[in-house]
């Protein structure tokens, strides 16, 4: 997805996925439908994904220093440690 593609709503999608992965858990569906359940939950982790990826590109572009704006690369908790 380019910057100017439209993400659904992150929040709408994650609750979804944590939807889907209930349902999974849960352990009441035919395989069939189980098979269907992780292809749409495989979906939305992608979008997911990107939409992060889309917020950590956003945050490096507006960090400011004495006014002007620079380039920094965003730092995960992992990269912390």
């Amino acid at each position: 997805m380019t910057e100017n593609t439209p993400l659904p709503n992150f929040e709408a999608t994650l609750a979804e996925l944590e939807q889907i992965v209930q349902q999974m858990e849960n352990g009441q569906q035919s395989l069939e439908e189980a098979l269907s359940t992780f292809q749409r939950g495989m979906e939305l982790s992608r979008l997911c994904e990107a939409g992060l990826k889309n917020a950590e590109q956003r945050v490096e572009r507006l960090v400011s220093e004495n006014g002007t704006y620079r380039v920094e690369p965003f730092k995960t908790d992992e990269q912390d440690s």
